[in-house]
């Protein structure tokens, strides 16, 4: 599959076959994120891999911080985020690394953790897998953050959830870019 044909038909897929992806083709697509661009050459990601009990574990954690802010939920909702993460067979959780030179600034971290979010979505694209990108508070949590390893200052940009697809869907048609774009030649 060509690269423009992948970023075409890439979408996001929340329905996944729980049967599990060999290390190899996570390895694959792990291998796709570290090509993303960076200033610098300081490879800023973070890749932590859940897959198995980690997600179980990861759900734990999930349900005791939601449980910690809100308290008077419903054991109900704690069991559904618990669950969160089992959604997928393998999550790749991608954190940022805090600029440690006067040189690297910390958006340009971000932003190449975010492309290189990009690369493993159309990796896993060419794969023939299913893959969505998630963020949302959990990105932001701090007790999250600490079980994958993260200080609370570090940015997690996204869960990528990644599994064999249940269903291929229908291609979606997007909008034209004409109204994003301004042509300037003078």
């Amino acid at each position: 599959m060509d690269v423009i044909e992948a970023i075409h038909e890439r979408h996001s897929q929340k329905k996944v076959k729980p049967d599990p992806l060999p290390k190899a083709l996570i390895e694959k697509l792990l291998d796709a994120g570290n090509q993303a661009p960076n200033h610098h050459k300081v490879r800023p990601w973070r890749f932590i891999v859940l897959t198995g009990e980690a997600r179980n574990k990861l759900g734990d954690v999930m349900a005791a911080s939601q449980q910690d802010r809100q308290p008077d939920l419903p054991q109900e909702a704690f069991d559904k985020t618990r669950g969160l993460p089992l959604r997928a067979p393998a999550i790749i959780a991608v954190g940022v690394d805090k600029p440690t030179e006067a040189k690297v600034i910390e958006v340009e971290n971000i932003s190449a953790a975010s492309a290189a979010c990009q690369n493993i979505l159309l990796a896993a694209q060419a794969e023939g897998l299913g893959a969505i990108w998630r963020t949302g508070e959990w990105a932001r949590d701090t007790m999250v953050k600490e079980f994958l390893g993260f200080s609370a200052d570090q940015h997690i940009v996204g869960f990528i959830y990644v599994g064999y697809p249940e269903f291929i869907p229908e291609p979606v048609q997007r909008r034209s870019v004409d109204d994003r774009v301004v042509w300037r030649e003078k």
